[in-house]
């Protein structure tokens, strides 16, 4: 269990304190709630400040101005305001309570009120809804610092209320227990579960930052086996794992238990610290199984091109997410290679950067690395006859490391001529051919049919002329 503090291990802020201090000076009650108050009772360190005050907006607005602090409006309609103290910034809003929430996503009204314990009542989960002052000690109604203790998530009075009042409080319990290393209460697991197709009506792009501060935490395995009803809900490209026998004799476990398996080995693999795109392409990295499953007279199953169809799926859902383009592309590309095989020999690790690097230009090595963990996590969740497969990619990984240290050969840049070298060789002037003669001359470098050597490259060049057929297609008449 969380070893918990009755007060919490070290002291506000001082740039907390100096928000704290204006107002109360000018006659108004203030309270540091939330993130910093939860995790200072644990022991852990959080720099983000937030304040509640018995102050209007408009108040708070004017004494922090006057005392000499940068304030922004960054949400009137529910009291918010923002000020920049030594560079942080600290959030106050006015204390408040909230009405029916007809959408499931906003409150229908918002009424400031003079007491900090109806704002407190009014918050998502107990561990959340707990006050403190430097003075007057800790504020908790609702037994938030017993819950941290017993390291449990519990909705603040009845879970059904909470979870309808804004749906996306659903995945937010998961996120909240992923960070903590919690387990979610009884009763508010039964209304997670109850209210989790709510989720579908939450607009995606809040979907995607709570979903991704679960596959952030490291503890998306957790997850995935006791709160796959909700992670499906806000990931509906999952909902199809759940049950699905490889009918493989190189897995031991159902579609979603491997999935499972596989973003815990790539923690493991990775040392805790996996890059954003590494954790979503080891959720995603069969997505395309069910959609490309067959099984033959032998009863095996196969999953004939599923890594593209993975791929495809893994974009669509980031996208979706509005997660960054960026992200979507490496953890694409690493989806879709997470099956390949690798050759250890400089060919076969200039093939595969040369993959990567047309698929997110400039990234292929870090791109290559991930793509080992990867595919390490994957063999640990098969049978335990292919765990071995992670061993043997260290070979891999030291021939890698070797020709990248070497200064290999996979990108145009580094060819040994330049686009003036193959107009002069061809007689050509600037053009689309000029490109495409330099891909090709890469692609026989990257597969060991011509030397990375200016004069050869030129007398093969010239030897063997591309076909530019392709680049000058006819009109129809």
């Amino acid at each position: 269990m969380p070893v918990v503090r009755d007060v919490p291990a070290y002291p506000v802020p001082g740039y907390g304190l100096r928000v704290l201090g204006a107002l109360e000076d000018a006659g108004f009650e203030a309270w540091v709630v939330g993130g910093w108050v939860r995790d200072a009772l644990l022991d852990v360190p959080m720099h983000d400040v937030d304040v509640t005050t018995s102050a209007p907006w408009q108040e708070t607005e004017h004494i922090l101005a006057a005392a000499g602090m940068e304030v922004h409006e960054t949400g009137t309609a529910h009291g918010t305001v923002t000020a920049v103290v030594e560079g942080l910034p600290v959030e106050v809003t006015t204390y408040r309570v909230e009405s029916a929430y007809s959408d499931r996503r906003h409150p229908d009204e918002v009424r400031f009120v003079h007491d900090v314990r109806e704002d407190l009542a009014r918050r998502d989960f107990t561990v959340n809804a707990m006050a403190y002052h430097p003075e007057r000690g800790l504020l908790d109604l609702f037994g938030g610092r017993e819950d941290l203790a017993c390291g449990v998530v519990r909705a603040v009075g009845d879970p059904y209320r909470r979870f309808d009042e804004d749906a996306l409080r659903v995945l937010r319990a998961v996120r909240f227990a992923c960070r903590l290393g919690f387990d979610v209460e009884p009763r508010t697991q039964a209304a997670l579960v109850a209210c989790a197709p709510e989720l579908e009506g939450i607009a995606r792009e809040r979907v995607g930052q709570e979903m991704d501060g679960v596959v952030s935490s490291g503890r998306v395995s957790w997850a995935l086996r006791h709160e796959f009803d909700v992670v499906a809900r806000a990931v509906p490209a999952l909902m199809p794992m759940r049950g699905l026998n490889q009918h493989s004799s190189y897995h031991a476990y159902d579609l979603l238990e491997h999935t499972a398996r596989v973003c815990a080995g790539v923690e493991a693999f990775a040392g805790g610290v996996p890059t954003q795109a590494l954790r979503w392409a080891a959720l995603l990295h069969d997505a395309g199984k069910p959609m490309c499953v067959s099984i033959d007279e032998n009863g095996h199953g196969h999953f004939r091109g599923h890594q593209r169809v993975g791929a495809d799926i893994c974009r669509d859902v980031l996208l979706g997410l509005a997660l960054p383009h960026e992200v979507a592309n490496r953890a694409t590309a690493l989806v879709r290679y997470h099956d390949r095989h690798l050759s250890a020999t400089s060919a076969g690790v200039r093939r595969l950067l040369r993959r990567l690097d047309r698929a997110c230009p400039g990234e292929a090595p870090s791109l290559a690395f991930q793509l080992l963990d990867l595919q390490r996590g994957d063999a640990l969740g098969k049978t335990r006859a292919c765990a071995q497969r992670a061993v043997e990619l260290d070979t891999f990984e030291a021939a890698l490391a070797a020709e990248l240290a070497r200064g290999m050969t996979f990108r145009v840049r580094d060819l040994a001529v330049g686009g003036g070298d193959v107009m002069r060789a061809l007689g050509i002037g600037p053009g689309p051919e000029v490109g495409h003669a330099l891909t090709t001359l890469l692609d026989d470098v990257v597969h060991d049919r011509v030397e990375n050597d200016r004069d050869a490259l030129l007398a093969w060049l010239v030897a063997h002329p591309c076909d530019t057929s392709a680049l000058h297609p006819s009109n129809p008449a």
